[in-house]
């Protein structure tokens, strides 16, 4: 199959990879490319960024949830519709989980047989590149540098000495050098970028972004690198045909919510459920729903508002009192509780979950875990469940639960589980993907019809 793509990919973080991911992913949108990004890795922020940039949904490629062969599949069938792929890689190239570079980004570009551009932060650098961008190419010969861009440039004499050494000493294209600008930034947070969806402006700056890399990239080089890729086999494609609705599900969707998979929105809708969005800044009461799925988010940041939306916790509250299905991932999860202490300040959430929330100001859970189920609660499978779990708060004044899942590695709710069991609520620090777990949506939808809530 041939799929024109390329990787983006950089030495270390904080090259500017992700800046220019979405730049590309804007240029050639607005150059009239159908642009279909990926995101290598679990994370959910900067995904919003490419889709807003290119106005597809962005996809996330991951080897520990997903597996190579998932990998392959979620790639080429998204891939398909499109005129280009923009990959962004995780960390650095050559980074990974194993010290022998499996789950890499070098190892994300030999599976898919991708092109890589290297983003390479210059600053206070000159003949130094050439060592540098020599070592990446020889580190892993069977990996495919095929050009890079120069970022962070101080001037037009910085510039052509960089050049000079890598005509000289590298034997690799340059497609691009851009000047360093605090123009271009995007706004960060405690956990990284700040989401698109919350960013009023977020549109303008990624057309700014996106006009800076017309400016200072070869477009037509990067294009016809992606062009010059080798054909990947087809597989056999997973399958997501649209059920007849049996259940209605509200789906917290709004500022303070927005971590919610594509393909987890499509695995609800081919087991038959009718999602209906919601918003619990703004709502003042639930639309008529069967149950309810609350993703993650910043809840914390949105305390107040939340908060003052009275009239919609307390109905959530005495729904899910009356045994009203609901699934909750790490925000959802806060929300659910009853109440969050951040900053010195307690705001009180529904009160769904007996537990109380605390922020700190260093993550509590970060990476990627494994979950056994209990047999407790609805979703059950022999499979050992792969998920990624990233908060900086604490459960506290936990009491009379079960709980969903035995923790094999991870933080989860106390080192040792995961996936409060309260009634008919399911709520966990994990974030499930369904090609990790593909029974979850099938056996939400499944527990929601039993239940029957109207």
């Amino acid at each position: 199959m041939d799929l024109p793509r390329v990787i983006i990919s950089a030495p270390h973080r904080s090259s500017g990879k992700t800046t220019l991911s979405i730049g590309l992913c804007a240029a050639l949108t607005e150059l009239g490319f159908k642009v279909q990004p990926f995101k290598k890795g679990p994370d959910f922020i900067d995904p919003m960024w490419h889709t807003a940039a290119t106005q597809r949904d962005c996809r996330n490629l991951d080897f520990f949830i997903m597996g190579n062969e998932n990998i392959l599949k979620s790639f080429q069938r998204n891939a398909r519709s499109a005129d280009i792929s923009i990959i962004e890689g995780n960390m650095g190239l050559y980074d990974g989980i194993e010290l022998d570079g499996r789950g890499s980004t070098a190892d994300l570009a030999r599976l898919l047989k991708a092109p890589i551009i290297l983003i390479i932060d210059v600053s206070n650098m000159t003949r130094s590149i050439a060592p540098l961008i020599l070592g990446f190419k020889n580190f892993e010969p069977e990996t495919s540098i095929s050009a890079v861009i120069l970022n962070k440039v101080s001037s037009s004499r910085h510039e052509s000495k960089l050049r000079a050494a890598i005509d000289r000493y590298c034997n690799i294209k340059v497609i691009g050098a851009i000047p360093k600008s605090s123009d271009i930034g995007i706004l960060q947070r405690h956990l990284g970028l700040k989401p698109a969806k919350e960013e009023d402006k977020a549109m303008a700056v990624i057309k700014r972004i996106g006009d800076v890399v017309k400016k200072y990239v070869d477009l037509t080089g990067l294009v016809d690198i992606a062009k010059s890729v080798k054909s990947l086999p087809a597989i056999n494609d997973y399958q997501t045909v649209l059920a007849r609705p049996v259940v209605k599900i509200g789906v917290a969707m709004d500022q303070a919510f927005t971590f919610y998979y594509p393909e987890n929105i499509e695995a609800l809708k081919a087991a038959g459920a009718e999602l209906i969005p919601f918003s619990p800044l703004k709502d003042g009461k639930l639309p008529k729903v069967n149950g309810l799925y609350i993703g993650g988010g910043f809840p914390e940041v949105f305390m107040e508002e939340l908060e003052k939306n009275e009239s919609l916790r307390q109905e959530i509250r005495l729904a899910a009192d009356k045994g009203m299905p609901i699934y909750a991932e790490c925000g959802g999860l806060m929300y659910l509780s009853r109440g969050i202490t951040w900053n010195g300040m307690t705001k009180e959430m529904v009160g769904a979950i007996p537990c109380d929330i605390k922020m700190y100001e260093k993550p509590k859970g970060h990476g990627y875990i494994k979950l056994k189920t209990t047999g407790s609660g609805w979703l059950n499978t022999d499979e050992e469940i792969r998920a990624h779990e990233f908060h900086y708060s604490e459960i506290f004044n936990l009491s009379d639960v079960e709980f969903a899942y035995e923790l094999l590695r991870g933080k989860g709710i106390d080192g040792k589980h995961d996936g409060i069991i309260y009634k008919n609520i399911l709520a966990s620090y994990a974030h499930l993907h369904s090609l990790g777990t593909p029974k979850w949506a099938e056996q939400f939808v499944i527990f929601i019809k039993s239940v029957n809530y109207a």
